[in-house]
């Protein structure tokens, strides 16, 4: 019988590992409430002990940081999108698109960081192309976008929600499958909360929705309750769009088993000081020891006897904290941020060379993350816009530069260029466009696109000093 609910061999193999990567990138309570997970239990060790060790963990989260530095420094120019072509209707629609990409208020640069997100801790992310379902034949495209039917939107999905799937030759999607679960309550006099189960089937043409409600213990079986044709099934192609990313750049897979050796590490240290701050004294005497110790007490020595305390010499503590400062300093290698490792002091003993050298290792891994986040963007847009027929040429530019001082660097070399005196008025205009771009990367999408159709209608804007 067809069970839709089938897991890929590989989902259940990554299954595991999926959800180590997200606690380790989360961290905080998530953390320490999955903590007996993660903190290896010493061989023997008395299960109280232990208990006692689990509630007084903490985890200190490099990997997070260093995530959500990338996202930053990516983002912190926003892709620069561009529309050509005659068809302004169509121009108008991208411009709100891009302003309310997923019919929640969330703008293209917003959507597509988190995808970002997602694909650094686990490896892809995905965004499924949707129209809205109408019930109705339209005749004339104006009647499609009267009632709203050709408003296309994207809704973001995570690796883990990707349960089943099948490629061809090519290694497209032939079809796949989504689940999701919720828990809802539809009426606040319910006495339960119920757990929505909800699967989405799409190949090249249909897409079948299924669903299943239930407690926490019992659910019934998946019914289908949707079915039709989907958006792109006029160009043959499945509407789920992935954003890999490549073993060498996939930080948590880089960076995790680190992760996980720090904290266990930091965790025993942390453990042996403190039971290092309750020392037990020690008498040195050849007579029976009969006496009572305590705060209370006072003990009686012999000519001969000694007493002292069992406090540890340290070594080993010198070498455990050694080794989590060598442990964080690879945290950040592997992750190509040597520059930001280590000591906090470490950085002022680097020459401005040493520095910008490490940086340089920095800006080429994020020009190749901006340059796989620009061909997701472009590959959904230009998928949107084949489905829709609009007939525009879409382009996606940006996320290249990340130091401050790269737009007035950008501007003299811009003048130097242009004072070579070539002529060619399409270098001109696309030197234009570039500078007018970027200077204005945080303009509303419309007046972007107003500029550029001022530029290249023969518009003379002047290169500032």
């Amino acid at each position: 019988m067809f069970d839709i609910d089938r897991e890929h061999p590989d989902y259940v193999a990554r299954k595991a590992m999926l959800k180590r990567y997200r606690d380790l990138y989360v961290g905080g309570e998530q953390m320490r409430i999955n903590a007996q997970d993660y903190l290896i239990r010493r061989q023997r060790e008395p299960g109280d002990v232990y208990a006692e060790r689990l509630n007084r963990v903490f985890y200190q989260n490099y990997i997070g940081s260093i995530v959500d530095w990338y996202s930053a420094t990516l983002f912190r120019q926003e892709p620069v999108v561009t529309f050509e072509g005659s068809n302004d209707a169509a121009k108008k629609f991208f411009c709100a698109l891009v302003e309310d990409i997923d019919q929640k208020g969330t703008q293209l640069a917003d959507f597509f960081r988190r995808q970002f997100i997602e694909a650094l801790i686990t490896g892809a992310s995905y965004v499924l192309v949707d129209f809205p379902r109408v019930p109705l034949k339209f005749g004339t495209r104006g009647e499609e976008d009267a009632v709203g039917a050709s408003r296309a939107y994207l809704v973001e999905y995570a690796a883990d929600d990707l349960i089943n799937w099948n490629l061809d030759d090519r290694g497209s999607f032939d079809w796949v499958v989504l689940r999701t679960k919720s828990l809802k309550q539809d009426r606040v006099e319910d006495a339960n909360w119920r757990i929505e189960s909800r699967w989405l089937y799409y190949d090249r043409q249909r897409f079948r929705v299924y669903s299943s409600s239930g407690d926490s213990t019992t659910g019934e079986k998946p019914r289908l309750i949707d079915e039709g044709t989907h958006g792109l099934a006029k160009l043959g192609k499945v509407p789920l769009f992935g954003l890999r990313m490549p073993e060498g750049l996939w930080m948590l897979n880089r960076a995790g088993s680190l992760q996980l050796e720090h904290f266990n590490k930091s965790n025993a240290l942390a453990w042996a000081l403190t039971m290092g701050l309750f020392a037990m004294p020690v008498v040195y005497s050849d007579r029976e020891w009969t006496q009572m110790v305590g705060e209370s007490y006072y003990i009686q020595l012999g000519p001969g006897d000694k007493f002292g305390w069992t406090e540890p010499e340290g070594k080993v503590y010198q070498i455990a904290s050694d080794n989590l400062m060598h442990l964080q300093e690879e945290i950040y290698r592997v992750c190509y941020l040597p520059q930001a490792g280590g000591s906090l002091d470490k950085g002022g003993r680097q020459s401005g060379l040493a520095k910008q050298m490490d940086f340089s290792i920095t800006q080429e891994v994020l020009r190749a993350y901006g340059d796989s986040v620009k061909d997701q963007i472009r590959r959904v847009l230009q998928a949107i816009g084949a489905a829709r027929e609009d007939a525009l040429e879409i382009g996606v530019t940006g996320m290249d530069e990340f130091d401050i001082a790269d737009f007035s660097t950008e501007l003299d070399n811009a003048e130097k260029l242009l004072a070579l005196g070539m002529a060619s008025p399409t270098l001109k205009k696309e030197v234009f466009k570039r500078l007018a771009l970027k200077y204005l990367s945080d303009t509303r999408q419309d007046v972007k696109d107003r500029i550029v159709g001022e530029i290249e209608a023969g518009a003379k804007a002047p290169v500032a000093g």
